[in-house]
């Protein structure tokens, strides 16, 4: 029996409302503004990203030495691992000055226009989220970034003209978390794409350091570790980690932060050593519990957990899936071993009595 039901929901969730969870890899207030004060300056300030900064290093370096604007950049990838920073040391490595917008707020070809008319030449265009951009905007992009030309239309109906207005040269940044919805004629345009890839661990210890140095935080090397350990691979996450232990050190521990600390700071939290915080371990709870390891369907599951389908299917299954810890399958989703051991419960004895096994044999 396939336990994914297609129709709509007619309970209304009951259960806690997981907002403004502190291991989202979604900038907040308090991020952009402290994120202005710990961005890197330059690619050799940088933390990770090792093929995309040597990449983007010669693209910079060469477009320099021919006195030319830098080729078009996309940047693709999850939330919180660098795009923004990039686009930003991009034109700091040009010495160019640099304009910030997002495709959601261009919904018409004139916002397009408006925006482009008034680029200087070899300025930088940040578009973040390109891919949320309207069809019409996109279209005029086409051109923008191949011929440095839009036509502004002028009138409506059978009296309608085509202004050309010629662009100087300028360079495009777009940055994107879902580079399968741009289309084939938008990313081809761009001279160079890099991916970028979540953290390793070591890494984000780099990153820790050399925030607590900016934030004036004395941390020792295994209280690193320990925040880096939980951060998902994010340095957003790191981040905002580091400056919730530094409160709980502030207040129970003079400032210092160790492992003890960090593990303590972040147990208050409920951000566990993995990286899970309450939803993640809601859903594993109900999926091991309740559901015997699965498989059962994403709809059941979110029930269960008193929260929206696309809730459990967007913010919690996909680090879920990363770590291993549960599997998303035709019957439904379905608890690994991993998850077992993480919530330190035994699974029930494959092909028992009444009792599926594991991965539904």
């Amino acid at each position: 029996m396939n336990w994914d039901e297609t129709g709509p929901e007619t309970d209304e969730p009951t259960g806690p409302v997981f907002d403004d969870r502190l291991v989202d890899a979604d900038a907040d207030g308090e991020d952009t503004a402290v994120e202005a004060a710990l961005r890197p300056k330059d690619l050799d300030e940088f933390v990770g990203q090792e093929k995309v900064r040597e990449q983007l290093d010669l693209v910079l370096k060469a477009a320099r030495a021919r006195g030319a604007t830098a080729d078009h950049v996309l940047l693709s990838g999850a939330p919180g691992l660098g795009k923004t920073t990039l686009s930003m040391i991009i034109a700091a490595e040009m010495n160019a000055p640099i304009r910030i917008t997002s495709g959601p707020a261009i919904q018409h070809a004139g916002d397009l226009a408006a925006i482009l008319s008034s680029l200087q030449e070899g300025e930088v265009l940040f578009l973040d989220e390109i891919h949320r951009m309207s069809r019409p905007a996109e279209e005029m992009l086409y051109m923008a970034m191949e011929d440095f030309r839009v036509d502004v239309i002028v009138g409506k109906g059978p009296g309608a003209t085509a202004i050309p207005l010629e662009l100087p040269p300028f360079t495009l940044v777009g940055a994107t978390t879902r580079a399968g919805l741009l289309p084939p004629p938008l990313r081809d345009r761009f001279g160079f794409t890099g991916h970028m890839e979540f953290y390793a661990p070591v890494e984000l210890e780099r990153v820790v350091h050399r925030s607590a140095r900016l934030l004036d935080v004395v941390i020792d090397v295994e209280g690193a570790a320990e925040i880096a350990g939980r951060s998902r691979g994010t340095p957003r996450i790191a981040n905002r980690l580091l400056r919730r232990v530094r409160d709980y050190a502030q207040v129970k521990a003079e400032g210092t932060i160790d492992r003890e600390i960090a593990a303590a700071a972040l147990k208050v939290y409920e951000v566990d050593a993995r990286g899970l915080d309450r939803l993640d371990r809601a859903v594993l709870g109900a999926l091991l519990k309740l559901f015997g390891g699965g498989p059962v369907g994403l709809s059941t599951l979110a029930v269960a957990v008193g929260e929206e389908r696309e809730t459990v299917e967007e913010v919690a299954e996909p680090f879920l899936v990363r770590e291993g810890l549960l599997a998303r399958t035709p019957r439904g989703r379905v608890a690994t071993p991993a998850a077992w051991a993480h919530l330190g419960l035994v699974p029930p004895q494959h092909g028992a009595k009444g009792q599926q096994g594991l991965f539904g044999a």
